[in-house]
C-alpha cells in the first residue's frame, strides 16, 4: 500500500488509542547505560550484562494488500508512483553495495557510516520495524513542506522521531561489522547542544569568538601526546570531524615538508591515504600486502630502493581497515636505515584510527612513542572512545605546522587545520569521555574488546567456519555469508567473499552466541562461501602465516622421565 495510506490507517488508530503515537521523544522512556569506572583489574574483567532475547527476526520484503481509502486513491498514486518497491528501512543498503574506490590497484576500502543510540547498544537486540512504522520515515513522510496543504498530509515531527529512534536503537542493537563505541553515556553534556560552539581557528590561539571549547581541546590533545611518549612543547594538534580528516593533514605536512616525495602505503591502507595523495597531486606507491593484512616489506624496500633520489613519505597503518593488521614500525625503520636514507629525507604519519587508541592499553604491544621518528598520527574519537559524532584528533611535530600556517585577521587567529569552522561540541564531548573512563576504564574496555573477539573466533571455528584474527587486532575475519539480507541485518562489512566483524564495548557474548545461531542458520540453508578465485581474500585466510591450526602441527619433544 501507499506510505499515505499507510501514515493514516497508522494516524487513525492512534487516535483512537488515547495519542499512543503521539509521544515526543524522550530520554526518560530510555534505558540509561551505565558507565562504572572502577579500578581495573586483569585478572577480573565485569561481568558482561546478560541478554536474552527470541528467535530472530529477519525482515523479509511482500506486498501489503492493504488498499487504500478512496479519498487518498488519486493523490497516493501520484505521490507513490515511484516508491511502490520501496526497501524496508531496516535493509537501508541496496542488494549491490557500492563501490567509491575509483582505482582498486591504489586504494583502500570504504568505511561507512552506521547510525546509533547508545541507550541500550550493550542489552538485548531490538526488533524490527514494522511496516506501518516504516510508513514514518518514507520519502513521502519526512519531506519539508512548502505549503499549509503539503503539511496537512504529513505525520507530526514527534512521530516522525519516535519512530526514527525505534529504528536507531535497532540498528545499534545488532551492530557488529564496523569500529564504533556504542557503550557511552554523555546525558550530562545536553545542556550544552543549545550553544553554538564553534572551534574556528588554531586551537592555541583564541579568536575573536568567544564561544568555543579551546580549553577542552587542548586538554584532549595533551592526553594523547602524553599517551603517544610526546616531550612537552614538542607537538601540535586539534580535535578533528573524523580519521579522515586526521590522515588528510598528515599528509598534508608530509607534503610539504617534502614536495617532490614518493608518499608509499600498503593497498589494504584505509581509503582516505590515497584520497590525500590525489587531493595533493602526489606520486603514491600501493604496496602489496602479506596475507594478515600487514605490508610486505621486502615490496617496500624494493620500491623504495628504486627511487632514493626522492624523499620518502611513509604511511604506517596501526590496523588496517578489514582485518586490522599493525605494520611493523621498527622494521620499517630499519628499511630506511639499510637503504641509508637520512632522517631530513623521509616522513612517517601513522594512521591510527582504531588500534592506536587500543595499543597502548594491551600488555606487551609495541609502544607507539614519537620519541621514534614518527612525524605525524591521526585517530579516531568516536571509536574505541565512544561519541555521539564523528571526530578524532590529529597530532604533529610542532615544526612541520609551520609550513601551513598563515595569519587569518578576519580570525584573529592562523589557519592550521583542515576546516575552518570545528565542531567545539566534539572536543568537550571527547573530553568528558577521557575525565570519566580514565587510563583504567579505557583498559578496562580494550580487555573486554581484545578477550570478547576472542571467544567470537573460538566460536566461529567450533562452528566450523574460517575466521581469523590478528594478534594486535580486536577484527575477526571470516568467510563471508551467503544471505546478503543477514550480512545487512548485522551490519558487517565486506570485501569480496570474506566479511569482518570489529568486537567493540557494545558486542557482547550473548549477542554472539546469537550471531553464531543465525550463521549456522544461514549455513545450512544456503551453503558456504567458497573463494572466489586462488589469490582472493577467503584464500588467504588459509595461509600459514596467520599461524593458528594452518600450520604443520607442533612436534612433542618430551623427555620420557622413565628412562632416566
Amino acid at each position: 500500500m501507499s506510505t499515505l495510506a499507510a501514515f493514516r490507517r497508522v494516524a487513525s488508530r492512534a487516535s483512537r488509542s488515547a495519542g499512543q503515537w503521539a509521544t515526543p521523544v524522550s530520554t526518560e522512556t530510555r534505558s540509561p547505560l551505565l558507565m562504572k569506572f572502577q579500578p581495573f583489574s586483569s585478572k577480573a574483567v565485569p561481568p558482561v550484562i546478560s541478554q536474552q532475547r527470541a528467535q530472530s527476526t529477519v525482515t523479509v520484503e511482500e506486498e501489503d494488500a492493504v488498499e487504500s481509502s478512496e479519498d487518498l486513491a488519486e493523490l497516493a498514486n501520484k505521490l507513490d508512483q515511484t516508491h511502490l518497491d520501496e526497501s524496508h528501512m531496516d535493509n537501508n543498503t541496496g542488494s549491490e553495495v557500492q563501490d567509491f574506490t575509483s582505482n582498486k590497484e591504489k586504494s583502500g576500502t570504504p568505511s561507512p557510516w552506521a547510525v546509533f543510540d547508545a541507550w541500550g547498544a550493550g542489552e538485548g537486540i531490538s526488533e524490527p520495524l514494522s511496516d506501518d512504522e516504516e510508513a514514518f520515515l518514507s520519502k513521502e513522510s519526512v519531506m519539508i513542506p512548502t505549503t499549509e496543504e503539503e503539511r496537512a498530509l504529513l505525520p507530526d515531527e514527534s512521530d516522525i522521531l519516535q519512530t526514527y529512534d525505534k529504528l536507531l536503537k535497532r540498528k545499534s542493537s545488532v551492530h557488529f561489522g564496523y569500529p564504533y563505541n556504542l557503550m557511552y553515556n554523555h546525558e550530562e553534556l545536553y545542556e550544552f547542544m543549545k550553544y553554538s560552539i564553534n572551534n574556528l581557528g588554531d586551537p592555541y590561539i583564541t579568536s575573536n569568538y568567544g564561544v568555543h571549547s579551546r580549553q577542552f581541546e587542548c586538554s584532549v590533545v595533551d592526553f594523547f601526546a602524553k599517551l603517544w611518549n610526546m616531550k612537552p612543547d614538542s607537538y601540535w594538534g586539534y580535535v578533528t570531524t573524523c580519521g579522515t580528516e586526521g590522515n588528510l593533514h598528515g599528509i598534508l605536512l608530509a607534503r610539504e615538508c617534502h614536495p617532490d616525495g614518493i608518499l608509499y602505503s600498503s593497498k589494504e591502507t584505509h581509503y582516505s591515504i590515497f584520497k590525500a595523495a590525489r587531493y595533493y597531486r602526489m606520486d603514491a606507491k600501493s604496496i602489496p600486502t602479506l596475507p594478515m593484512g600487514e605490508i610486505d616489506y621486502d615490496a617496500l624496500a624494493s620500491e623504495i630502493s628504486k627511487n632514493l633520489d626522492r624523499p620518502v613519505i611513509i604511511n604506517v597503518n596501526i590496523g588496517t581497515t578489514v582485518k586490522g593488521a599493525v605494520d611493523n614500525l621498527d622494521r620499517i625503520l630499519r628499511i630506511l636505515k639499510m637503504l641509508d636514507v637520512p632522517r631530513e629525507r623521509y616522513h612517517i604519519h601513522c594512521d591510527g584510527a582504531l588500534f592506536a587508541m587500543m595499543m597502548p592499553f594491551v600488555d606487551w604491544a609495541p609502544i607507539i612513542s614519537f620519541e621514534k621518528p614518527i612525524d605525524s598520527i591521526a585517530v579516531s574519537g568516536h571509536k574505541m572512545l565512544g561519541c555521539p559524532m564523528p571526530c578524532g584528533i590529529a597530532l604533529s611535530r610542532k615544526e612541520h605546522v609551520k609550513k601551513v600556517e598563515q595569519r587569518i585577521d578576519y580570525l584573529n587567529s592562523v589557519d592550521t587545520t583542515i576546516m575552518g569552522s570545528r565542531n567545539g561540541q566534539a572536543a568537550l564531548f571527547l573530553w568528558y569521555s577521557l575525565r570519566k573512563k580514565g587510563i583504567a576504564g579505557i583498559k578496562r574496555d580494550v580487555v573486554h574488546c581484545m578477550e570478547t573477539a576472542r571467544y567470537l573466533r573460538q566460536k566461529l571455528t567450533d562452528a566450523g567456519f574460517s575466521c581469523r584474527v590478528n594478534d594486535l587486532s580486536a577484527t575477526v575475519v571470516l568467510e563471508r555469508p551467503m544471505d546478503d539480507k543477514l550480512v545487512k541485518r548485522w551490519q558487517l562489512a565486506c570485501e569480496e567473499d570474506i566479511a569482518h566483524v570489529v568486537v567493540m564495548p557494545n558486542v557482547t557474548r550473548d549477542k554472539i552466541n546469537k550471531f553464531i545461531e543465525e550463521l549456522v542458520e544461514c549455513k545450512d540453508t544456503f551453503g558456504r562461501m567458497q573463494p572466489l578465485r586462488s589469490d582472493s581474500p577467503l584464500s588467504k585466510l588459509a595461509d600459514s602465516a596467520w599461524g593458528g591450526s594452518a600450520m604443520t602441527p607442533v612436534g612433542n619433544f618430551t623427555s620420557d622421565a622413565s628412562q632416566h
